[in-house]
């Protein structure tokens, strides 16, 4: 059965539809590859960490994501042998999260199939196409990061 959207849907719904199939594309690979026991919560400690290691707190900033969401994705991480922590050499109180040799197995392969999906798209639409949305999605986000916090909507209009 093919999905169906309405007629004017909102542009959260298409990009939450878009990016859905690009996370399970991704989901799929790693499972092929033996890594199905990562999660989609999981994927910005995977894009964001560092060879030199990181902090919770960086992490967080980078991925836009909640200090406590960050913390319980590398926790499960960690469990799971994909991370470790180790004492931050400038920091005594805190620590870093590292890729292990397990983590940065998955990398290479959730990277290619991210590429594949992006190279399928293009195809689908036209690679000027795929430009245009990157520049446009891209742009919005910069906006949106610099107008006002994550998530916040202003209801009302300034007319200066």
């Amino acid at each position: 059965m093919k999905e169906t959207i309405p007629d004017n849907p909102p542009l959260g719904l298409l990009l939450r539809l878009v990016h859905q199939h690009w996370t399970q594309a991704v989901d799929n690979a790693l499972d092929a590859a033996g890594f199905g026991d990562i999660r989609p919560p999981h994927a910005n400690v995977f894009t964001f960490t560092p060879p030199e290691g990181i902090q919770v707190s960086e992490l967080t900033k980078l991925a836009h994501v909640r200090k406590q969401t960050m913390t319980q994705a590398v926790e499960e991480l960690e469990k799971l042998g994909y991370v470790e922590r180790r004492p931050d050499p400038n920091d005594r109180r805190g620590r870093l999260v590292f890729l292990t040799e397990r983590g940065r197995a998955v990398r290479p392969i959730a990277s290619a199939t991210g590429r594949k999906v992006d190279e399928r798209w293009a195809e689908l639409t036209s690679p000027e196409e795929m430009e245009m949305l990157r520049q446009a999605l891209k742009l919005l986000f910069e906006k949106l990061r610099d107008d006002q916090p994550a998530g916040a909507v202003s209801t009302s209009r300034s007319d200066s």
